[in-house]
């Protein structure tokens, strides 16, 4: 399966310029044979939390409609990172992909919010779990964003419900790159699954944070089989789905687990 992940630095609080950098992106560099692009977290808007509840799309009005005609316009599936988008007069960090016909196959709320950067204050978390879903008649997969990825709960769920890829779309900071890819190794080590994770990159203009970039496909054996480095990148790579299950074979953790003992309290 031929991936590309597509990181690139985002403009704060303008969705506009930040649509016109992925047309121009996918115009330039996604292959023809490319069966699926992925983009960073929060492409829309960034992280303009203060701005969020104005600037936010309305219930996928505005960006599912640009994912649906780029996904159609170059038949690909789109993991289309995540949006700033309201929802019963609440702002969420929303992920969705979708497919090469322009359907909607997935979506969740990003569920844990960040606590050093105050997102309490301007969003609300999702209430369910990523789950697995069909990527293609053959493949199953789910989404996962940004802080989420500290929880190993999160990436469990899908894994035990037969999800052979984790995407993890993200704005990571550079001054913790070192949990960025200890962090993802780990989730593909644990779970005998294909990792990638797409990052933006460069400065944010709001606040001075620099995006870490460092996008990468990992192996169920958690190797790092491709990685961008910090600058805008289109990183491409082919992947072969027969190693989840060879991986599953010679270390079968999930045959080997007792859920009835992880039960605890808090």
């Amino acid at each position: 399966m031929k991936i590309q992940l597509f990181q690139f630095n985002l403009q704060p609080a303008d969705t506009k310029a930040n649509q016109n950098k992925i047309e121009s992106l996918f115009s330039d560099q996604l292959d023809s044979d490319t069966e699926i692009a992925v983009i960073p977290e929060m492409w829309n808007n960034s992280y303009a939390l203060e701005e969020l509840h104005n600037l936010a799309d309305k219930d996928l009005k505005e960006n599912l409609p640009f994912i649906q005609k780029l996904s159609q316009k170059y038949h690909v599936t789109i993991v289309a990172g995540s949006v700033s988008n309201s929802r019963n007069n609440h702002v969420y960090n929303t992920a969705f992909t979708v497919d090469k016909n322009g359907e909607l196959l997935y979506q969740y709320d990003k569920i844990h919010l960040v606590p050093m950067l105050d997102e309490h204050l301007f969003l609300n978390g999702g209430e369910k779990v990523p789950y697995a879903f069909q990527l293609t008649p053959e493949v199953k997969a789910s989404q996962i964003i940004c802080y989420d990825l500290r929880f190993p709960e999160i990436a469990r769920h899908p894994a035990v419900n037969g999800a052979d890829i984790l995407f993890y779309v993200a704005e990571w900071p550079k001054a913790r790159l070192n949990h960025w890819r200890t962090l993802l190794q780990s989730r593909a080590i644990e779970n005998d699954i294909f990792v990638i994770a797409c990052n933006s990159c460069g400065f944010e203009k709001e606040d001075g944070t620099e995006y870490a970039g460092h996008s990468m496909v990992i192996n169920p054996n958690g190797e790092i089989i491709a990685e961008a480095g910090e600058k805008e990148e289109v990183l491409t790579v082919d992947i072969d789905l027969s190693e989840v299950e060879t991986q599953r074979k010679n270390i079968p953790v999930f045959e080997n687990r007792k859920p009835a003992l992880y039960q605890y309290d808090n």
